[in-house]
């Protein structure tokens, strides 16, 4: 490749060299001087950084001083994006551009459209360490820090990512970034995606971005009984679209619908699926005993059908259907004001057997509960004198407990999962979900990190915080029976 010559290329190296030696030794003297004024009252610091960014801005922008040019071309065009720049900042922040540039001072990049696009922005943070993006060009930037080891750029941008999966696009973003997450294998951003889908997944289903769902993130959120969304029937509509779109291979059809929970599904809604749903008409002999274990699951007591077939299994498990026979949603006004209780009432299980059976759920929340060890005591020294106390020694408590027994609760245990919903980009979307067992009536971390005090806390949308309670039936074997 060509290289620079003569005695105005020399001159530019020296320039350019200069300009970065500076940089250094005044982030030297900054890193210094507050070593040797720790401790003077009279300290002071006298900080020009922003000057010195700008100046290095125009640096970039001019081309002043340059002693290497980086040429970006793509396949679709003949044209080259050319960048005047200096060796020995792209080299400080670059291995990569360490190694390119070492023994020439033109480099031509071969980058797709969408890296090339957003290369000028790339290199601006390699003078200036920092930048903006918007959602669709998250993947790109990243795509550009990882090919060039900018390491500091790869997790602010894969940081970005995980703090903004609730906002608002156009075609849904989350399905996208989940999939390049596998590809580069961030099993962190992987996971942060995935429980994203699965806390929000009835906002997914009606979204653009629900027929890129791959087969394999598809299998993977049926496994779930994470899942938010209004009903079993609601999950089983979206994936008959999938399949319709999609036409995927009879096996991998096949895994699907097995993976549908049809018990959770009332009988009524099952018998129309037969008859309307012309995917479960070309797979029915795939489901066939499935929907019959459904029919025979509605129309058996529990505790008769858990003699003969096991019901500790995903297929009799409720996920967290936000339908109002199993929770209630709660708004709470004011949550750092005062004590607050209500009440509700849900099915006792998804079974038929018991649509008739009611149970009442009481709920108290307070704000400020103190745990045993920061309840006030009285002190021998002084007397009569107890230690203060403060608002914010006290922490979030929520309690939900029957407010009834019966001997219909044989063989039902009660999951509870609290949604707190946040309000993100407009949208009012689940931020944690908290789950607990019969054996305890609280959770017990429940909003720990959460600062209800602060109008603007994140937990809050309009001073207010709001729940949806949800409660899951788990039938249980009380006798085991061979069949």
């Amino acid at each position: 490749m060509a290289r620079l010559t003569g005695a105005q290329p020399v001159a530019a190296r020296r320039w350019g060299c200069a300009a970065a030696a500076f940089l250094i030794l005044l982030l030297t003297v900054q890193a210094a001087q507050k070593a040797d004024l720790s401790g003077d009252a009279t300290a002071a610091t006298i900080n020009h950084s922003l000057t010195l960014l700008q100046r290095l801005q125009e640096l970039l922008q001019n081309g002043n001083g340059s002693d290497s040019v980086l040429r970006v071309r793509t396949a679709a065009s003949d044209e080259a994006k050319v960048f005047h720049t200096h060796q020995l900042l792209l080299s400080l922040q670059s291995e990569v551009f360490e190694s390119l540039l070492r023994n020439q001072s033109v480099v031509t990049l071969h980058e797709p459209p969408e890296t090339a696009a957003l290369f000028e922005k790339f290199i601006r943070y390699l003078y200036c360490g920092g930048v903006s993006i918007l959602l669709h060009q998250a993947i790109p930037m990243h795509q550009l820090a990882s090919k060039y080891r900018v390491w500091g750029l790869q997790r602010g941008v894969a940081d970005y990512m995980k703090t903004h999966l609730a906002s608002e696009s156009s075609q849904g973003h989350v399905v996208g970034w989940y999939h390049y997450a596998v590809r580069i294998g961030d099993a962190a951003l992987q996971e942060s995606c995935l429980q994203f889908l699965a806390w929000n997944l009835s906002a997914v289903l009606g979204s653009a971005e629900w027929g890129s769902v791959s087969v394999e993130l598809l299998l993977l959120l049926l496994e779930r009984s994470d899942l938010v969304l209004h009903s079993e029937l609601e999950l089983y509509t979206a994936v008959e679209g999938w399949l319709s779109r999609r036409q995927p291979e009879g096996s991998v059809a096949e895994r699907v619908l097995r993976s549908i929970r049809y018990p959770m599904i009332a009988p009524s809604q099952l018998f129309r699926l037969q008859v309307q749903s012309a995917v479960l008409a070309r797979h029915y002999s795939a489901v066939q005993d499935l929907l019959f274990q459904a029919f025979q699951f509605h129309a058996a007591s529990p505790l008769h059908f858990a003699k003969y077939f096991d019901v500790n299994c995903s297929m009799f498990l409720p996920r967290n259907y936000l339908a109002p026979s199993w929770g209630s949603q709660w708004v709470i006004n004011n949550p750092a004001r005062d004590d607050r209780s209500t009440s509700f009432q849900t099915q006792l299980g998804p079974s038929s057997h018991d649509a008739g059976k009611r149970v009442t759920w009481n709920v108290l929340f307070s704000p400020r509960w103190l745990p045993v060890s920061l309840r006030p005591v009285y002190s021998d020294s002084v007397s009569g004198a107890v230690q203060p106390v403060r608002i914010e020694d006290g922490r979030p408590r929520l309690v939900i407990t029957p407010a009834m027994s019966s001997p219909d609760f044989a063989g039902v245990s009660f999951q509870k999962t609290v949604l707190v919903g946040v309000r993100q980009q407009g949208r009012v979307l689940v931020k944690h979900a908290y789950s607990f067992h019969q054996s305890s009536d609280e959770v017990a971390d429940f909003l720990a990190q959460a600062d209800l005090q602060k109008r603007t806390s994140e937990y809050l949308i309009d001073n207010s915080l709001h729940l949806h309670i949800i409660i899951k039936p788990v039938y249980h074997s009380l006798i085991k029976v061979k069949k």
